[in-house]
């Protein structure tokens, strides 16, 4: 009787820890996956990185023309898109989708600088779920 009670015990205890095991991985797999991400305002990408990044001590002169802003993504499990949104104060001047389609993936976008739109500037780098992943700012000075 000793014995069949120990294998029921048995029983119930694998049971347990295989109905756990199972709902963890059920988790794991709903679970949203984490996106890491970089991103940067330069002056050119070179060989898929950026050159002449942003530094606010020393902002970008009107003539630099144009500006590209850099994103590397990391994590994202199928392809995805993000979208580049450049702002000149509050006004909206582009918006460009951009292909994630690996797991470690560079992309970037470029935007024509005219001669008047000196000031504030900043670039939203925005997820596939329409969600701000990251605020770039930057200045144009004369």
């Amino acid at each position: 009787m000793k014995r069949l009670s120990y294998i029921f015990l048995i029983l119930a205890v694998v049971g347990t820890l295989t109905i756990y095991q199972a709902v963890i991985v059920k988790a794991q797999e709903e679970a949203e996956p984490t996106l890491e991400i970089e991103s940067v305002v330069c002056r050119d990408v070179v060989d898929r990185d950026p050159l002449d990044p942003y530094d606010p001590e020393n902002p970008f002169d009107v003539t630099v023309e144009k500006l590209f802003c850099w994103t590397k993504i990391i994590g994202a499990q199928e392809p995805i898109e993000i979208t580049h949104v450049w702002y000149w104060g509050e006004t909206e001047r582009a918006k460009i989708v951009l292909e994630v389609a690996g797991t470690n993936w560079r992309t970037w976008s470029s935007k024509i600088i005219q001669p008047h739109e000196i000031g504030d500037w900043h670039v939203d780098v925005v997820g596939p779920d329409g969600e701000v992943l990251k605020t770039l700012e930057f200045a144009i000075k004369e």
